[in-house]
């Protein structure tokens, strides 16, 4: 008797939804991730533009390579910096209202950038760019772990990721058309203005929870398996000190340390050397500077598709995503060079654009891997990763005006391609299934 009353004073788990065969789910959790497709255009429209616009900036500012590294590299310091706090804030309140503040906040820096006169006013709108773009990817990654099936983690980055590719493919032709027919100023009240309205879109029409979303009916929720948590009145507590002592996230960041390091030298950089080395005309220039990033978006929504694809197929999730990350940074790491030492311009630039496409194949995975380790609390951990992956952007902006400088462009490539190799070798030591984070910790939450 005493036993039975105790079980019938426990609280019964919630019953599972039971959905009628005859009707078809809805597809909303597309369109969320489409949504978010869109976001990461406009992120790095904004992004992009900057090296497009770079060699016009120097010349009306009258700057050289290595000033105008550090001018540029404002926004990667702060962004860098302001990593952790943003994806601490898409954990505390969610990616719905921080997200739409993030892309808000960008966007009016965005537009600032085109009032710019020297190149400390550069670098404060830069600086306070970064500050607010800090909690697009944390907020942004952490809003499809509800919104996608386990077996479609990688797919979803991927395809996150590679909008934002292609908003930086889009950036140089764009840029080049909008200055021929108005000013590099211009292009960025443009975008600026475009930003706030995807800040409204995402807003209005994403919810933390699927079943808070008035479109979403039963059978879609059954194949969302986190969404059967039931939201909960109070933030968890995010348990930094077993976080910060994973060694998984360790390995993580300082490879996305290497990735970006290489990414933001074709970002910054690849548009300067086209036209100093290569000698391309700004039309031209614009064109070339698109190719590698054209391909980069499709590698990256593929990169991501294979590694779900590979951890099903051995049914082994580790070997699906190292494998990939391997690849993709030992094809970058070899191709980069004959891209740059490649007598021939075209044939120079093909090479680039496939180092390119291997370097994109292990972004996707990086992003999962920290919704592997981590679940609701990859807002936080991706912050991490994502602030040592800025630091490596930054570095790259400043180092590569020096060495350019100095030595010529030879150097910076070669550099980045060591470090590709150095990425591939760390990604040998990352597991996926040693979690950040454990039950006990989920479950401890704010008073």
């Amino acid at each position: 008797m005493i036993h039975k009353a105790a079980t019938a004073s426990q609280p019964e788990s919630p019953p599972a939804f039971q959905p009628d065969p005859q009707v078809r789910p809805t597809r909303i959790r597309y369109y969320v991730l489409g949504l978010s497709f869109i976001v990461g255009l406009v992120m790095f429209l904004d992004r992009a533009c900057m090296g497009t616009a770079t060699p016009m900036i120097m010349r009306e500012f009258g700057l050289d390579k290595i000033t105008m590294g550090w001018s540029v590299s404002a926004f990667n310091w702060t962004y860098a910096l302001f990593q952790v706090p943003g994806g601490w804030l898409a954990d505390r309140f969610g990616s719905r209202l921080v997200l739409a503040a993030a892309i808000t906040w960008w966007s009016i820096f965005t537009a600032g950038t085109g009032v710019a006169f020297n190149a400390v006013s550069l670098a404060v709108m830069r600086g306070l760019f970064g500050m607010g773009e800090a909690a697009a990817w944390p907020a942004a990654s952490r809003a499809l772990v509800r919104w996608l099936p386990l077996h479609q983690r990688a797919f979803g980055q991927g395809f996150q990721h590679s909008g934002s590719r292609l908003g930086a493919a889009f950036a140089p032709t764009m840029v080049v058309f909008l200055v021929a027919h108005s000013s590099w100023r211009a292009v960025f009240f443009l975008f600026g203005a475009a930003g706030i309205l995807v800040a409204a879109a995402w807003y209005w029409y994403y919810r933390d929870f699927p079943q808070e979303h008035a479109a979403v009916n039963k059978a879609e929720l059954e194949l969302l398996q986190l969404a059967f948590r039931v939201p909960p009145k109070a933030r968890p507590d995010v348990p930094w000190r077993r976080i910060l002592r994973s060694r998984d996230l360790l390995y993580l960041s300082l490879m996305y340390f290497c990735y970006g390091f290489v990414f933001w030298m074709y970002l910054q950089w690849l548009p300067t050397y086209l036209a100093e080395v290569r000698h391309f005309a700004q039309l031209k220039m614009g064109m070339a500077a698109s190719v590698p990033l054209v391909a980069a978006t499709v590698t990256n929504m593929a990169g991501g598709w294979l590694s779900d694809r590979l951890a099903r197929v051995w049914g082994d999730l580790r070997r699906g995503r190292v494998a990939v990350s391997i690849a993709g940074f030992t094809l970058a790491g070899v191709a980069i060079l004959p891209g740059v030492l490649a007598s021939n311009a075209v044939a120079g630039l093909a090479c680039l654009t496939l180092a390119m496409a291997g370097l994109e194949l292990t972004v996707a995975v990086s992003w999962a891997l920290c919704l592997d380790i981590a679940g609701d609390f990859s807002g936080s951990v991706t912050g991490v990763m994502n602030m040592l992956g800025n630091l490596g952007g930054a570095v790259s902006a400043v180092l590569i005006g020096y060495l350019a400088t100095l030595f010529g462009w030879t150097v910076p490539f070669v550099v980045a391609s060591v470090l590709c190799g150095v990425a591939a070798i760390l990604a040998t030591r990352i597991d996926p299934n040693r979690p950040a984070v454990t039950e006990f910790e989920i479950g401890v939450r704010h008073p």
